[in-house]
């Protein structure tokens, strides 16, 4: 894509890239309140049966989920015009989502600036390797790889490692702000979640916010997951990387159900959002609706997107995602490539061998004809 056509792009995006208060405050309202009633009735229910608290638990889960995007929104200062306003409701939505809001805003900023690069991978994005990577890594490498891309792993475990244990923690080098923000995030959160059991008592609490947290926590990994590890995605080094194909093409188009779409606040559009975090959630949609390009970005499914739990290695040669069976062909060969190699050297072979028939034929005939100069 070239330069005047990506201007042409971001210019076609840039007029959804506004803020509306009564919209913003609508979906607080529309979120956090049901989020709010729902834990309350999963808790009122327990006193009848906790089968009858499960649904409750998973719906509870899912605006769980609705409220990280706003969340997610003030991080990208798309959510409110206001600085102040966005880290205020940011640091707030980040005690609920046991999300720390300036760790997590440092570290997604930038992988909105190297996503899909592979010279800049390690922050804000899952641990990928390439095929070359994954075959020269060391015996314990390989294992400690295989186990981070076990699903049982990455979203079994993922939810208590990722949102109970690291984000506790402030990174290395984190600025000041940055570590008081976790600190201040963290105590708010042994606040409430203390004022919670005593008053509901400890072991009511863990039934109801255990679920919430894990069903919750598997699905944000999930969602993060499936719109970037996609058979056909797009990753180059940094010399051939290019932003707007990142964006369009190394992001997808997670087209899910109307409710669904809208539980988990329009982030199916990612690849509206990664060519422009300035737009709100509420005009994702709008965005790809309107600017054609967007519409040729690789569309998923509930279905298909499936099908990228078998995708654990990067084949640069063949620009695809590949499984780690596939990455156990030859070097540089992939199934497809070695069947098609198979083909043309068959080809190339009986090709040869009818050209040295016909040679011969062409002699043995040549032999046998009478000299003309014997007649």
């Amino acid at each position: 894509m070239n330069s005047s056509r990506i201007v042409q792009l971001k210019k076609e995006v840039a007029p959804l890239e506004h803020t509306n208060l009564k919209t913003s405050i609508f979906q607080i309202f529309n979120t956090i309140l049901p989020f709010m009633l729902l834990w309350y009735l999963a808790y009122a229910s327990l006193s009848i049966s906790y089968w009858l608290s499960a649904p409750l638990l998973v719906l509870a889960s899912a605006f769980l989920v609705r409220t990280f995007i706003i969340f997610h929104d003030c991080c990208h200062q798309s959510f409110f015009k206001s600085k102040r306003a966005n880290d205020i409701l940011g640091t707030l939505t980040g005690v609920l989502t046991m999300v720390p809001y300036q760790q997590w805003k440092h570290t997604h900023t930038i992988h909105h600036a190297t996503s899909s690069n592979l010279d800049k991978r390690g922050t804000g994005d899952m641990w990928l390797l390439t095929v070359e990577e994954y075959r020269e890594a060391s015996f314990w490498r390989k294992l400690q790889y295989r186990l981070y891309r076990n699903p049982l792993v990455m979203f079994g475990l993922g939810p208590i490692g990722v949102f109970l244990i690291e984000y506790r923690f402030n990174r290395k080098g984190a600025r000041r702000t940055e570590r008081i923000n976790t600190y201040v995030t963290n105590v708010l959160i042994a606040a409430l979640y203390t004022g919670m059991c005593l008053l509901v008592g400890w072991e009511a609490f863990l039934l109801i916010q255990g679920p919430v947290f894990f069903i919750s926590g598997l699905l944000g990994i999930w969602l993060f997951y499936v719109q970037h590890q996609f058979e056909d995605s797009y990753f180059e080094h940094d010399e051939e990387w290019s932003y707007v194909q990142a964006a369009v093409e190394g992001s997808s188009y997670y087209k899910l159900p109307k409710l669904l779409q809208w539980l988990t606040g329009n982030i199916g559009f990612h690849h509206v959002h990664h060519l422009s975090p300035k737009v709100p959630n509420y005009h994702l949609e709008k965005a790809h609706d309107t600017v054609k390009p967007l519409q040729k970005a690789t569309t998923i499914t509930l279905m298909t997107s499936l099908k990228s739990l078998r995708f654990k290695l990067w084949d640069e040669e063949n620009k695809k995602f590949v499984t780690f069976k596939e990455a156990k062909m030859e070097p540089h060969t992939s199934i497809d490539q070695a069947d098609d190699a198979h083909a043309r050297t068959t080809g190339l072979r009986q090709v040869e061998q009818a050209m040295k028939q016909s040679d011969s034929s062409r002699k043995r005939r040549g032999n046998s004809r009478p000299s003309l100069q014997g007649k």
